[in-house]
């Protein structure tokens, strides 16, 4: 047995924004906590093991790059999701990417960075 990703946890400023950002960008049901934080669980159709995403108050701005980000797949066409997600709050930022990149990065409303690949990050499986 080996351990797997269950939740990405994130220290945010401002909890019903990002609550509100990620609920949407993902498409994840939110449930606030009575201690500030907020829950947001996968859609009924996910896998079993996708992961939930818990939005802890830090009070504090966020300071540098992150050294963790989450990558971002999509069924749709990735131009598409990627103006959804910026419609939501996200914005384009520059890494130094040189534009070649098999991913879009981009920032959510407190500039916690993520990307959103053009292809699934998993190896072919060899039959």
């Amino acid at each position: 047995m080996v351990s797997r990703f269950a939740q990405w946890t994130l220290d945010v400023r401002d909890v019903g924004v990002m609550a509100e950002f990620w609920s949407q960008a993902l498409g994840y049901e939110m449930d606030k906590g009575d201690d500030g934080s907020a829950k947001l669980y996968p859609p009924s159709d996910a896998e079993p093991t996708a992961p939930t995403l818990w939005l802890q108050n830090s009070g504090e701005d966020k300071v540098g790059k992150n050294r963790f980000h989450p990558d971002l797949v999509t069924a749709d066409d990735v131009d598409s999701e990627v103006a959804r997600l910026e419609r939501l709050g996200a914005r384009r930022i520059d890494v130094g990417q040189t534009g070649s990149e098999p991913f879009v990065v981009l920032a959510d409303p407190e500039d916690n960075e993520f990307c959103v690949l053009r292809r699934e990050p998993r190896r072919a499986l060899h039959v």
